[in-house]
């Protein structure tokens, strides 16, 4: 097989644009997982695979030491190729109807503490080597936090997203998603200070690079939240804007969260995403019994 997608896999993606608006990285790893696949299967064609290449190709997966979510992740995207295969009326069966995903344990980073959170508004965003540096990192931090933005949800926000009066923050997620989320009052005070402070660039982003026709890099974001840290006497190792975000996300869970209502605010497609949380926080809740409860020399666990 050459190394361009075949007609059925270029259909398939182009449905996934058209009718749920993957976004172009999302069509990439799916054309990319389809062509593994099929070069697995080969001589058979793609179209034509067989419940057996697909066991045969999740054993050889398992062989090579792949990790369980990766797997996951590949048999999914084949159960949808299937899937859309037999609605086109392309084949008849779906040879992944039988095969079970790997078992994925919940796994997100440890969030920080309230404590930690607070450590790092009040002492990581001052004492910065110049006052621009202190209001972008004060910026940056309150909108992470309160809103549980993704990182590349953050660094795409126009500088007029905090013009208006609105309470709320219109964000462009994952395959062009829209969502409003609550902005605080603090959050959207720290964007406005830094939206004047930088007033003479004429940048249209929030948060401008060193060209200010374009946004600030993720690297640069990283030298950000590292002297936030180190100035707030926090493992930089820590803290990250995926941590910030699953922090966002375990303190209002914590607090009596809706899941549904979290699930909104965070972007979710699918509310299964959104449930690893409350499963994290039972394993952990079962750890912290084990550890310390002095009775509790055997707990079962939450799986």
């Amino acid at each position: 097989m050459s190394g361009a997608p075949s007609l059925a896999i270029e259909t398939f993606l182009e449905m996934l644009m058209a009718e749920r608006g993957a976004a172009l990285k999302t069509r990439e790893a799916y054309a990319s997982d389809l062509m593994d696949f099929a070069r697995f299967c080969q001589p058979v064609s793609l179209e034509q695979a067989t419940e057996r290449h697909v066991q045969d190709y999740l054993t050889s997966l398992s062989r090579e030491g792949m990790a369980a979510r990766t797997a996951a992740r590949r048999l999914s995207c084949l159960k949808q190729f299937y899937k859309f295969l037999m609605l086109e009326s392309i084949r008849k069966d779906d040879p992944t109807e039988k095969q079970i995903a790997p078992k994925v344990s919940a796994s997100l980073p440890r969030p920080l503490s309230e404590k930690e959170i607070r450590l790092l508004l009040e002492q990581g965003t001052k004492g910065h080597e110049n006052e621009r540096r202190d209001i972008v990192s004060k910026a940056a931090l309150e909108l992470l936090y309160t809103t549980g933005l993704r990182i590349s949800e953050l660094l795409s926000l126009p500088a007029s997203c905090v013009k208006t009066k609105s309470p709320m923050l219109l964000v462009r997620g994952k395959g062009g998603r829209e969502r409003l989320v609550p902005l605080s009052a603090s959050a959207k005070e720290a964007a406005q200070e830094l939206v004047h402070f930088d007033r003479d660039l004429g940048s249209v982003y929030l948060f401008p690079g060193r060209d200010p026709d374009k946004h600030l890099t993720r690297q640069g974001f990283d030298k950000i939240l590292l002297a936030c840290a180190l100035k707030a006497g926090v493992d930089p190792q820590r803290v990250s804007p995926h941590v910030l975000r699953h922090s966002f996300a375990s303190h209002l869970l914590s607090r009596g969260a809706d899941l549904r209502a979290l699930q909104v605010l965070l972007g979710h497609a699918d509310i299964v995403t959104t449930q690893i949380y409350t499963q994290v926080m039972a394993e952990r809740l079962r750890q912290l019994v084990t550890e310390y409860h002095p009775l509790a020399k055997s707990v079962p666990s939450a799986n």
